[in-house]
């Protein structure tokens, strides 16, 4: 069966590369609407924008005949000869009302870039906030003012590229997938210079075609957004309306809402190729290691290749693939008997990330939920925290018609205990109407890490949009496992309505016990979970200091296969959201969980067999990103399992010295009494950033967790020296807590890398 499944899938991609839309080529100087264009007629020049009574958008991109300077200087000829994109609409805190400060926005292109200007006037300048200069740091989005813009490249109406810059010149950019996961880690090359003017600020960008994936053809019609956040009012507007009931992240990704250009003009279709070798040296102690490694020297190098193969399909091709860790992984605090979830950092997997979602699980900015990941990319390279050496492998990601397509096959090297292994990934999807898709996945694995003999998964999945804010997510999967038959199914069907006043979601979800998918990741099986979600959140006209009340309650039901109850939680929460971008919560949580086997907690402390029912409240205050000292201050106070437990917690913490130099101090801290033990947990660190430039930083995360007795350390100096050429210094240990004096070293490491890119 399952060779048949693979054979079918690779047939139907390889059929999907072979299509072709009908007709010819447009020609230069053409402007050719699609059959899913719906907005008003093209401007004529000098006019760049045309909307209707319904508020859509058309916009006219313009060609330049001579590169502009990017200096975030507007004083060039075209910005006066061209009319700029104006009349921005609010999305919060009035919905649909003119924005109360002017932007301007200028779309330009020529044979090697596009060009998006834009000009944001300040009534009251001294007020601007602007305290992140490093790139990709959420604290550009959140802690203070910056515009955005955003492509939806294919006209798909469902995918979007996302760049966001601030008054100082940080950067911050990401993909968006079916209007709903970001991948704020892809890093396109693209080239930002900010400026100051009397009655605001500018910021000037040219984003290389080559960074760009795109529909086949030299005419080009796209989607398009732009984003002002002026913080100090808390207030965010966009050049196409956006609903109050999106946030600013849905807001963005909002494809089917953006406005359509016209005009654009792409370069012939060249093939892109870029070629990125790496070389990396390190030192290495490692006293847990058997023999032990003391100041043990290594190194290495290896190569990445990209190659466009047409306009909208990219391969990846990696040799001797570096997937050390230069960023190290924020440690968490696990109170629950399941395994956590960490987020993919290595470049390799990084662009086109979205594409191997499945059933709309798996956001790839946070956490996965009890939805099971059918690709989770961390399994590729690493056995738990151990790195496996990979010899080589290739991607190919990208659209054929209204086929999104995504092809991996990586094999690794022999590493004890694990041994040389292939893994295989095909993802096919087709879009549906005008926001819905169906599609298939199929996942391989030669050697299974937690069975003897080999693995495969396949599933089916469909995403059902409706209106703005209705959504249904389905799929069914089956795993094959050698010694695992029978129970080997996962199916799940969710209805989500996420309106301004009203939200609600409902869903079944079910994991069989032996559905197993070894390229995958899955939080819990053998269950049949039920799921209620409702809220409430009226916005009080009579208050100018309250922007929103929010009343949201949820029961969750979920039984093994044998039908036995194994937990039930009723949460409940009201909060206040204030024009400050403050928050108050106030909320209490009941539970019940069966425990089949004992579960220890910590190494000296275990939960017997039985079924537990407790119930805690919590309150906390979330500090507005823009103030100088930020974050999330709890407490929690209740039962937990045949005990109490009492927490405080300051996280999402941020101190903002100066623009350059941040503190974001975290604690957290549970005090448990149990019958058969009492301890604390306690996990508290820091990250410290200084920022030289916005392609130059130092950074140190230390974070000291009692769960395992250990301080961590991860400093990292990071240098774009040059666009997509990077030099890393970073200096890891790990030292044992318990020993008396200064904590005892375990491991560290001394790590030197550089790549470089190169571009043809």
């Amino acid at each position: 069966m399952s060779r048949s499944i693979r054979s079918a899938l690779v047939a139907a991609v390889c059929a999907c590369l072979s299509a072709r839309a009908a007709g010819a080529a447009p020609q230069s100087g053409d402007i050719v609407l699609p059959p899913s264009f719906n907005g008003p007629q093209p401007p004529a020049l000098p006019a760049t924008i045309a909307r209707d009574e319904q508020g859509r958008m058309t916009i006219r991109a313009v060609r330049l005949t001579s590169p502009p300077r990017i200096d975030g200087q507007t004083d060039e000829a075209a910005y006066s000869s061209v009319r700029p994109i104006s009349d921005f609409i609010q999305m919060e805190p009035n919905g649909g009302q003119p924005a109360s400060e002017k932007t301007e926005v200028w779309l330009f292109f020529d044979q090697d870039n596009v060009y998006v200007t834009m000009r944001a006037w300040e009534s009251q300048p001294d007020r601007m906030i602007a305290n992140e200069m490093r790139r990709d740091s959420f604290n550009i989005l959140q802690g203070g003012d910056h515009v955005g813009f955003s492509f939806d490249t294919f006209y798909d109406r469902r995918n979007a590229a996302q760049f966001t810059v601030n008054p100082l010149g940080a950067k911050f950019d990401g993909q968006s997938t079916n209007e709903r996961q970001y991948n704020g880690d892809w890093n396109p090359i693209w080239d930002v210079a900010v400026g100051r003017f009397d009655g605001g600020w500018t910021v000037e960008t040219a984003i290389p075609f080559k960074s760009l994936r795109y529909r086949p053809g030299r005419a080009q019609v796209w989607g398009f957004n732009a984003r002002r956040q002026n913080k100090w009012k808390n207030e965010i507007s966009y050049v196409a309306r956006i609903p109050p009931a999106l946030t600013i992240g849905r807001g963005s990704f909002s494809a089917s809402l953006f406005a359509t250009v016209v005009g654009l003009e792409a370069p012939p279709g060249s093939k892109n190729i870029e070629v990125k070798p790496y070389a990396v040296a390190d030192l290495t102690t490692d006293r847990n290691a058997s023999p032990r490694l003391s100041n043990e020297p290594d190194g290495d190098i290896g190569m990445d290749v990209k190659y466009g193969v047409t306009q909208n399909m990219t391969a990846d091709f990696t040799i001797n693939t570096d997937f050390a860790q230069v960023e190290a992984d924020e440690q968490q605090v696990n109170l629950t008997r399941f395994s956590l979830f960490f987020p993919e950092k290595r470049e390799f997997f990084l662009e086109n990330q979205g594409t191997f979602a499945f059933g709309g699980a798996g956001n790839v900015m946070g956490d996965a939920g009890d939805t099971p990941i059918l690709f989770y990319s961390r399994r590729v390279g690493l056995n738990g925290s151990r790195e496996v050496p990979i010899l080589a492998g290739g991607r190919l990601t990208g659209r054929a018609g209204r086929f999104s397509v995504g092809l991996i096959d990586i094999q690794t090297r022999e590493a004890l205990p694990s041994p040389s292994t292939n893994f295989a990934v095909v993802r096919l999807k087709r879009d549906l109407l005008r926001r819905s898709s169906i599609g298939a996945i199929l996942t391989a694995r030669s050697d299974a890490q937690s069975i003897p003999g080999s693995n495969e998964t396949v599933g089916l999945d469909g995403t059902f949009a409706f209106f703005t804010n209705l959504a249904i997510n389905t799929y069914w999967a089956t795993t094959r496992s050698e010694g695992l038959e029978g129970d080997d199914q996962s199916y799940r069907a969710q209805l989500d309505y996420a309106g301004d006043r009203y939200g609600a979601q409902l869903e079944y979800l079910a994991v069989g016990d032996n559905f197993n998918p070894e390229v995958g990741y899955v939080r819990r099986d053998d269950m049949r979970r039920s799921f209620a979600q409702f809220r409430f959140s009226p916005r009080p006209r009579s208050s100018r200091a309250i922007r929103k009340f929010s009343a949201n309650g949820s029961v969750t039901h979920i039984e093994n296969g044998a039908g036995r109850l194994e937990t039930r939680r009723a949460d409940g929460e009201f909060s206040i959201e204030f024009q400050t971008s403050d928050r108050f919560f106030i909320g209490a949580t009941d539970n019940y969980e069966f425990l089949k086997q004992p579960f220890a907690i910590v190494p000296t402390v275990r939960i017997p067999v039985g079924g537990y029912d407790f119930s805690s409240g919590r309150i906390g205050y979330l500090f507005g990103q823009q103030r100088a000292v930020s974050g999330t201050l709890a407490v929690e106070l209740g039962d937990f399992y045949n005990g109490r437990r009492q927490a405080l917690s300051f996280t999402r913490t941020r101190v903002n010295a100066t623009s350059r130099f941040s503190a974001e101090p975290s604690v957290s801290i549970n005090w448990i009494d149990l019958p058969n033990g009492t301890f604390t947990t306690k996990l508290v660190g820091s990250r410290v950033t200084f920022t030289m430039t916005p392609q130059m930083f130092v950074s140190a995360l230390i974070q000291y967790n009692s769960s395992n007795n250990r301080v961590s350390t991860n400093l990292r100096l990071r240098w774009e020296y040059q666009a997509g050429s990077e030099l890393f210094v970073v200096y890891n240990d790990e030292r044992n807590s318990l020993t008396s004096g200064f904590p005892d070293l375990q491991n560290r490491a001394i790590i030197v890398k550089a790549n470089r890119l190169f571009r043809f």
